[in-house]
């Protein structure tokens, strides 16, 4: 079992714990003390399923009363009616302000669980257990929480920092083959923004990742992991470096929006750092090299670098849909760009040609 610090100033805020499995849950917790506390474990079915009786068992051994919340799966219930669905539960279940959520699931349960804390009697604890790899390395670190919006991306939401966050690696043996290398999306993403020799170990380790070793992954969310911390404690809000972590999402979210979300998140991000790359290239940060590396490295991973040839997206939409982005800033967007690799900037003189042309580069017609 590994520990990292998330600090606030200089104060510690929460630990990321990193074990095999929920064996050391009940002694990371006891710190918290839940005697006296009711918790609420929420999940969606398909996670509930495998894991809410675990989670149930461990947590009635040391709170006062212990309940689920399940939803169904899938982005299109990341949204308000869900989240008053869980207030609802929590009203009639007599939570007060010292009693406690556990997001169990990925990303679209802990942003969901995690506003849910923020906004409840304006703000309760809660617990991140993230069961994807996308979860583990990206969503569950560094406290930003929300839902979508009539098909706006994380459009309502909040800053609010979970009382823990604790990895289990074998939950990430339940994934699918596409929702295990979705999260191979922000993770070469890391390495791309802040360091080139882990993009180079991430490429040289390709087998094992995708043979789900228990050490590679270990070792692989751990630095990931370390990468996001170390930007989000410089900027906890997103007032300048932490929206170097957006590498890829500019577009990638407007894909994910006009895709109706039928692409995975991780998927959108990946075209979106193939669309950023490629942009990066051409205004001269980049060589050729390096750009086609970037989109071998993604393809190696299988991930998409061009639109499914199924739902072509025109370019006119794709930069329609960045400038309804949250990032967006006076009315210009917030661009995160490679210069050179292994170093992200934020750029705010992304044309609108050279979105287009970005747009046209992974397939959008």
């Amino acid at each position: 079992m590994k520990t990292l610090t998330v600090h606030d100033q200089d104060k510690p805020v929460y630990d990321i714990v990193f074990s095999r499995d929920f064996g050391a849950l009940e002694h990371t917790l006891k710190p918290l003390d839940l005697s006296g506390r009711r918790v609420c474990i929420v999940s969606e079915t398909r996670v509930a399923g495998l894991y809410m009786d675990t989670l149930m068992s461990i947590f009635q051994g040391l709170a006062k009363e212990v309940i689920p919340f399940v939803f169904p799966e899938g982005e299109e219930h990341k949204n308000l009616s869900t989240v008053q669905d869980l207030y609802e539960r929590l009203i009639q279940a007599h939570f007060d302000r010292k009693d406690m959520l556990v997001a169990l699931g990925g990303g679209v349960v802990g942003d969901l669980t995690g506003y849910t804390a923020a906004t409840y009697l304006r703000g309760i604890d809660f617990i991140q257990i993230p069961t994807s790899l996308l979860a583990q390395v990206d969503s569950s670190i560094g406290g930003k929480t929300g839902v979508d919006f009539n098909a706006y991306k994380n459009m309502v939401g909040a800053f609010y920092q979970p009382r823990l966050v604790y990895m289990n690696f074998s939950l990430l043996k339940s994934l699918n083959s596409r929702q295990f290398v979705s999260g191979m999306g922000e993770i070469i993403k890391h390495g791309l923004i802040k360091d080139m020799d882990y993009y180079a170990w991430i490429k040289a380790n390709h087998a094992q990742i995708m043979a789900r070793d228990v050490q590679i992954l270990s070792d692989l969310v751990y630095r990931s992991c370390e990468i996001k911390r170390a930007v989000v404690e410089q900027d906890p809000k997103e007032k300048g470096e932490r929206a170097l972590l957006n590498f890829g999402h500019t577009i990638g979210h407007a894909v994910e929006k006009l895709e109706n979300f039928s692409l995975l998140h991780g998927e959108c991000v990946a075209l979106g750092t193939a669309a950023a790359s490629y942009i990066s290239w051409k205004r001269g940060n980049i060589s050729q090299d390096t750009y086609e590396d970037i989109l071998h490295t993604l393809t190696l991973f299988e991930l998409p670098v061009k639109l499914p040839e199924a739902h072509p997206l025109k370019t006119a939409d794709i930069l329609a849909a960045t400038k309804l982005d949250k990032k967006m800033e006076s009315g210009a967007v917030k661009f995160i760009l490679l210069s050179p690799a292994g170093h992200g900037i934020i750029d705010k003189t992304v044309t609108d040609d050279q979105i287009l042309a970005g747009a046209k580069a992974i397939g959008a017609l």
